[in-house]
């Protein structure tokens, strides 16, 4: 699982679903008249709010990571996992606003003694319907606001960055490899031998790379983005995480022919502001 596939809006959702288990253990309801002693029940111990308000939101907020950190989303059923996730957190969150305007479930009168003790939501149970309300909406928006859709973690930048189509400085190879001599320079001639006259030498051009010469190199994209098949469709064969190092082979036009870590290979349309590695 790679975690730098996460987005701000996986964080969003992961710091919801901590806030989420902090407030199952708070009170699931609160009561008006009743002795100090008597003990109020947290959301663990109702089983309709645990079940369709804590674990759902749970749940859901574990798919959508799962989801999101995997190279290929599982699928249920040909549904992907990480649609899976949503509909969990908004479930949970519908769940936790209906138990807001009915915490005791249905029973007016709760506690010891005579008289009529009001109940209402405590603040475990409304603690929840934050946390839920905010992590269904991070769910659903992540996809669609570009803030939310950056990488949560970025990649490792390069001690000198090279604008695009620039040699960089480690040569072929990934980010920090050895440096290579590049394409076309002169190689270093052996000296004269002691007591000896230099050898007078040709005067030639250095041979010149052949016109549109591409050298592979690494990269990194700031945001995820599809990579389409070779074949010039529009179908798309994989989608590239942010924080992650990819292979460019081969340059056609404004676009890249990238490879990805398990070998597939497919064209990168979109690669304005990429990081070289």
């Amino acid at each position: 699982m790679n975690i730098r596939s996460l987005t701000r809006g996986d964080g969003v959702v992961i710091g919801a679903a901590v806030l989420l288990f902090v407030a199952s253990f708070l009170d699931n309801y609160s009561l008006d008249g009743v002795p100090d002693s008597y003990e109020l029940p947290n959301l663990w111990e109702s089983g309709p709010v645990l079940l369709s308000v804590v674990l759902a939101g749970i749940f859901g907020a574990v798919f959508i990571v799962i989801a999101r950190g995997l190279p290929q989303a599982p699928k249920i059923a040909g549904i992907d996992l990480g649609h899976f996730g949503i509909a969990f957190t908004v479930f949970a969150a519908w769940s936790a606003l209906g138990n807001i305007f009915d915490p005791a479930g249905g029973v007016d009168n709760l506690g010891s003694g005579s008289g009529s003790n009001s109940t209402d939501a405590g603040a475990g149970l409304i603690l929840a319907l934050i946390a839920t309300l905010i992590m269904a909406a991070a769910a659903i928006a992540t996809p669609l606001v570009p803030a939310l859709k950056a990488a949560l973690v970025g990649a490792p930048r390069p001690a000198a960055p090279q604008p695009y189509g620039a040699q960089p400085p480690g040569g072929y190879g990934y980010p920090g490899a050895g440096a290579q001599a590049p394409f076309g320079a002169s190689q270093p001639q052996p000296g004269a031998p002691f007591g000896g006259q230099p050898q007078p030498q040709q005067a030639q051009a250095a041979p010149q790379p052949p016109a549109g010469d591409f050298s592979p190199f690494w990269f990194a994209v700031p945001v995820a983005r599809p990579l389409f098949a070779e074949d010039g469709s529009q179908s798309t064969i994989a989608e590239l995480a942010p924080g992650t190092w990819y292979l460019a082979v081969e340059q056609r036009g404004a676009n890249l022919v990238a490879q990805t870590q398990d070998g597939r290979r497919g064209v990168l349309q979109d690669t304005t502001g990429i990081q070289r590695g």
